[in-house]
């Protein structure tokens, strides 16, 4: 089992940011061949998702729906101004769990793994757990 953290760094108040390859290579540097990887983000105004990574727009519309379903600026109780990104992350969610099989990711030929930033730019971390054998 390893557990390492990823950091991102993030540019906007809202994009998704592919950590794809950085998974890669924490799954590479542990050595299993067949097991699930966990991508965890431990953050309230922040998720991860899996999606498409061969067309940008993909991620620029979920990012457009999603401000059109829960909008910045709308009528929240919660003070601090971003309940928006509390709600986004809810519904984006803080965890996704990938197979493992021969020492890779099973991934569809055109997914990737999203870092989804709602209440940015910040420094932030995710969490990736490998559990399996070698």
């Amino acid at each position: 089992m390893v557990i390492k953290t990823i950091r991102v760094s993030t540019k906007r108040s809202q994009e998704f940011v592919d950590i794809t390859q950085q998974v890669k290579l924490v799954l590479r540097d542990s050595g299993v061949s067949s097991g699930v990887c966990v991508v965890y983000v431990p953050h309230t105004t922040a998720g991860v998702t899996i999606n498409e990574n061969a067309d940008p727009d993909v991620q620029q519309d979920i990012l457009e729906v999603l401000e059109k379903l829960v909008p910045s600026s709308g009528k929240y109780r919660h003070r601090e101004g971003n309940a928006h990104a509390h709600v986004k992350s809810t519904l984006v969610g803080c965890s996704v769990a990938i197979p493992i099989e021969a020492g890779r990711l099973v991934l569809g030929t055109w997914q990737g793994i999203f870092f989804c930033e709602f209440d940015g730019p910040r420094e932030r971390r995710v969490v990736v757990k490998i559990t399996g054998r070698e």
